[in-house]
């Protein structure tokens, strides 16, 4: 079996290739595609310089390598934008900006806001019951405020 896969050359490689880019789809996770495009210019480069087995291992291991941080620095950029610009799933983040009116007197620097069905914590300037404040930044699960 590997005496035939030898003699193929180039094309086991894109064979090869082939192959793990179908696994990428039958088991996405966004890491066989790069295995698979390693393998696809492997095989293009023993076509064109006819390397040995032993030399088109290692030009596979350094494309691979060269393809999954590739990728990963693809992914990973693509994955962080979205949640970095619109702060989903940090609803604290969301509420930056928002003026709210105090459901109670202010003691101490403290006191707590209704946002919808929730009262948050809040820090800020003493104020009366019933005045406005605007956030200005969250810390944890502390709203931090200014007067609006």
């Amino acid at each position: 079996m590997f005496d035939w896969f030898a003699n193929l050359g180039g094309w086991s490689w894109a064979i090869l290739g082939l192959v793990l880019i179908g696994g990428e789809m039958l088991a996405p996770g966004v890491f066989l595609i790069w295995l698979g495009l390693a393998a696809l210019v492997t095989g293009a480069v023993v076509g064109l310089f006819g390397l040995g087995w032993q030399a088109a291992c290692l030009v596979f291991a350094i494309f691979a390598i060269a393809c999954v941080a590739a990728g990963r620095m693809l992914t990973r950029r693509r994955a962080e934008e979205p949640d970095a610009a619109t702060g989903l799933n940090d609803r604290g983040r969301q509420l930056i900006g928002r003026v709210f009116r105090l459901e109670t007197t202010m003691a101490g620097g403290e006191g707590r806001v209704r946002v919808g069905d929730s009262s948050w914590r809040i820090v800020g300037p003493e104020l009366l019951a019933g005045a406005e404040v605007k956030v200005v930044r969250v810390e944890g699960s502390t709203l931090i405020v200014e007067k609006a």
